[in-house]
């Protein structure tokens, strides 16, 4: 019976970010235990669809730019035009950017919280209201260790703050939408090996330090991710919520 509970066979999922790196893990992961998607992202270069297909989930892809306001409505609007419901929403789509304080302009500042806090903000605005008709919802914001500690060597000051307000539009959720029988929750996740990890020469010195100062002395691989957001959007999780699982090798115990 336990096993049965991480299954949510026909539920609809949206995910943002949905076609690299962990927004693709987590998606292949709800595809499996049975959802229906909704994948997000403003290209498909890497083919990340494709693949959701041909693992032979049912799944639409929408491109976007989370910049833009009207997105976060419309991206709910197509999904409950095509299934009828939204049952998952997993606010995935982000972006890092480092620089020292002094130099990091207002078009970058504006960037990162535009997509990693407005944006968040927003989709969870647009899919309250059918969740709370329905009855109904889950609700997964991918926050980052980077919102509970100050990471080094980097200096990512703006990209910290972000993920901070990431956990904490989470626990105000959660807070403000229990009794509408919607839980909200988040992931902050540590080194992973995906494209926005990937440096330039100029920084590859950075790796070491970050395997150092994570316990199990390596970057994580993608698909060690999807366990745990199957848990926090699957009946698995049913009396959870408002909290942010840490998701790190370690890293936050140093």
């Amino acid at each position: 019976m336990i096993l049965e509970r991480f299954k949510i066979t026909d539920k609809v999922a949206v995910v943002t970010g949905g076609t690299r790196g962990i927004g693709l893990a987590i998606a292949h992961a709800l595809g499996e235990a049975g959802a229906k998607l909704v994948v997000t992202s403003r290209t498909d270069k890497f083919g990340g669809f494709e693949s959701l297909k041909k693992a032979g989930y049912e799944v639409e892809f929408y491109e976007c730019d989370m910049t833009d306001k009207s997105i976060p409505q419309k991206i709910i609007d197509f999904t409950l035009n095509k299934y009828g419901s939204i049952d998952i929403l997993v606010n995935n789509a982000g972006v890092a950017q480092h620089g020292e304080m002094e130099e990091f302009n207002d078009d970058l500042l504006d960037k990162i919280m535009n997509i990693n806090v407005d944006a968040v903000f927003r989709m969870c605005r647009s899919a309250i209201t059918p969740m709370k008709k329905q009855g109904s919802g889950v609700i997964l914001n991918i926050g980052s260790v980077s919102g509970i500690i100050s990471n080094i060597p980097q200096p990512q000051v703006a990209y910290n703050a972000s993920k901070a307000a990431v956990h904490m539009i989470t626990k105000s959720l959660a807070s403000d939408f229990a009794d509408k029988n919607i839980r909200v929750n988040a992931i902050a996740p540590g080194y992973f090996r995906t494209e926005m990890t990937s440096l330039p020469k100029e920084h590859e010195h950075w790796y070491p330090t970050w395997n150092s100062m994570t316990p199990l002395n390596r970057m994580a691989e993608t698909d060690e991710i999807g366990a745990a957001a199957l848990f926090l959007c699957s009946p698995a999780s049913s009396y959870i919520t408002g909290a942010v699982l840490v998701v790190d090798g370690g890293y936050t115990t140093r």
